[in-house]
């Protein structure tokens, strides 16, 4: 196709032969009967009857042609070590953690959550999942136990497998003990736990009978060769956990035959990767960013991929530029609040190390500003791209396809809808679609393109509930974001229609930090609201009326009793929830019929105007908001 206008338009008006069209870039053990089955809306299922699996298409497919080709590059900086394994290689190791799994009775259909740090065995564990047909759910490392139960809860896995630590800025996180905790909460324990020990908790506790060691099981299935198990296209692969308003997680349940399609083309159409070249990708495993473009997408595309763990300024700002250059990375991917922590830095790090391998550095995950980017790309002399997506789509919603088309960038703009996204600007009341430069909720007239969320996992109702109960009589996706389309057909993403915020490009319900701040049993009131901040993007800042103010009578009672909400909300949601502040008012400002007016919280917050307060029971809630900001009661 010539042109992106053509190729966007061909996908929405020929759904089926386009993506017929796409399903050739993977391998199928059983070819499809349906490229689209949409005779349950909201509910798609694509390349019915085919059979597949993610594996196989990672690994597998690529030994006649690659076996000696790289095909994973772990570097840790936490620990100096490295190592790199060929696709030959990458085989041997997830037959040999298949083994184990199936000896422990996994199989189709059972889940295995994973609770491991950024090392290698953690996407062994991912891959071998799959190629059972077990389905994996990777919570990310830094949740605390609270968190980790309620996701064992919701997805009753058979196994749990993970690590004695993980390190962050030089320290370990001592996984055991918080894995042993979730467990003790939860009510439907893992059978087994499975535990790799790095050597960082020299004793990490073992319960006899359902912990196991993965080196001594691993030792036992060396030569281990265990066939794919095939899976129907619509058999689910993973379940993925984002925040929602309610304060319990969704499970984003992705399928098998879709996904590997949508990642298969994205690899072309969006980033440009070559079989044989290597993507670097600095996301976490626990997000679903590193499923699509740490682990599948670029194996199921032929390319090595980068495993890093650690942080983009230690040892020195130029060690992403130093892994670039080193493994001639031509596709990397990272976030707007990396690259802004990188602008705090001293710039002759941006200049050390050659990066003319490098043809596109992608940014996701908070909208990007103009600054921001003419900074980055300036300093490496190549195109930055921002896009836009979500835990829900799995891949871009919004994005130039420089593989199709090479239009210009607009700085702060992430283009276009992508191909087989058929997006609409509503208006929030009416549901019609806005006009150019106008403020609408970003939707996608469905179905779904591959490699969307299939359901929330056990959940149907809430699936249709949540996503596409937005408008009366339209039958719409809701991405719950606000953005604005100018006259030349780019897009603009505003921020959030709902009560989630985006830090660092990590989704949190405000609901579930209130949840874990009114934990503490001084807690009498709190509401919690997503404020602007120059590097995350935003961060949850709350606002609390305790049941005894006492202790509020000195700047260091202040203090004291901030700690002690830092503690419990670290406790029930591990550090990445915690607020950037905790300010205590004598009371919130709420409606006459009791509704905490809390995009007027927010808004004093960012110092702006508070909007329509003529519903405000009592004035005095505004003014303890303002004094607290402001700084006035302490």
């Amino acid at each position: 196709m010539a042109t992106y206008r053509e190729f966007h338009q061909r996908s929405i008006d020929d759904r089926e032969g386009f993506w017929r069209d796409e399903a050739a870039a993977i391998d199928w053990q059983a070819p499809f009967d349906q490229v689209l089955d949409y005779s349950r809306p909201p509910f798609a299922r694509w390349f019915v009857g085919g059979t597949t699996n993610l594996c196989h298409n990672a690994v597998d497919r690529h030994l006649p042609t690659r076996a000696g080709q790289k095909a994973l590059i772990y570097i840790s900086t936490e620990t100096g070590q490295a190592r790199t394994y060929t696709f030959g290689e990458l085989h041997a190791e997830v037959n040999r953690c298949t083994a184990v799994l199936r000896s422990l009775c996994l199989g189709r259909g059972d889940r295995m959550l994973i609770y491991m740090p950024m090392v290698p065995e953690a996407v062994f564990a991912m891959l071998a999942c799959v190629r059972l047909g077990a389905i994996h759910s990777v919570v990310f490392g830094g949740f605390a136990s609270h968190s980790l139960a309620s996701r064992i809860d919701d997805a009753k896995p058979k196994l749990l497998f993970t690590a004695d630590a993980g390190m962050r800025g030089g320290k370990a996180l001592h996984y055991k003990g918080l894995v042993d905790e979730a467990i003790r909460l939860s009510a439907h324990p893992p059978e087994h736990v499975v535990l790799f020990n790095r050597g960082i908790d020299k004793n990490p506790a073992m319960t006899a009978g359902r912990d196991l060691d993965y080196a001594a099981l691993r030792a036992q299935h060396m030569d281990a060769q265990v066939p794919v198990t095939w899976l129907e296209s619509s058999e689910p692969s993973y379940i993925l956990y984002t925040s929602g308003t309610t304060g319990k997680p969704k499970g984003v349940q992705r399928d098998t035959g879709g996904y590997a399609v949508a990642l298969a083309a994205s690899m072309q159409h969006i980033y440009c990767g070559k079989p044989g070249e290597t993507m670097f990708t600095t996301s976490d495993i626990g997000w679903v960013v590193g499923h699509s473009y740490i682990v599948y997408g670029p194996l199921i595309h032929g390319m090595a991929t980068v495993l890093y763990e650690g942080l983009p300024i230690r040892p020195d700002p130029g060690i992403w530029w130093q892994i670039v250059a080193e493994h001639k990375v031509s596709v990397m991917f990272s976030s707007p609040t990396a690259v802004r922590v990188l602008k705090k830095q001293d710039p002759r790090y941006l200049g050390q190390h050659d990066v003319s391998s490098l043809r596109h550095l992608f940014l996701a995950g908070e909208p990007l500003d103009e600054p921001t980017a003419r900074w980055i790309s300036e300093g490496l002399g190549v195109p930055v791209l921002d896009h836009y997506w979500q835990t829900e789509t799995g891949w871009a919603l919004l994005s130039s396809l420089p593989g199709v088309e090479a239009t210009p960038v607009k700085y702060g703009s992430p283009s276009f809808p992508a191909y087989g996204y058929d997006v609409k600007l509503l208006h929030e009341a009416s549901g019609a679609e806005v006009g150019a430069n106008e403020k609408g909720v970003v939707t996608v007239v469905p179905p779904l393109p591959p490699g969307c969320m299939s359901t929330v996992w056990g959940q149907d109702d809430r699936f249709v509930q949540t996503y596409f109960s937005s408008f009366k009589d339209k039958l719409v996706y809701t991405t719950f974001d606000w953005g604005i389309r100018d006259d030349d057909g780019y897009y603009f993403i505003l921020g959030r229609t709902d009560d989630v915020i985006n830090v660092a490009g990590h989704r949190l319900g405000t609901r579930e930090i209130e949840e874990a701040v009114s934990a503490h049993p001084n807690i009498a009131e709190v509401a919690v609201v997503g404020v602007h901040d120059a590097i995350k993007g935003q961060v949850p800042m709350a606002f609390a009326v305790l049941k005894d103010a006492s202790m509020l009578a000195t700047p260091a009672g202040r203090r004291a009793m901030e700690q002690e909400v830092f503690a419990v909300v670290d406790k029930a949601l591990g550090p990445v929830g915690r607020p950037a502040r905790v300010h205590f008012i004598a009371s919130l400002p709420k409606t006459r019929s009791g509704k905490v007016l809390r995009r007027s919280i927010q808004a004093i917050a960012e110092g702006r105007d508070p909007g329509d307060l003529t519903t405000l029971d009592d004035p005095g809630g505004i003014d303890q908001v303002r004094g607290a900001v402001t700084g006035v009661q302490e």
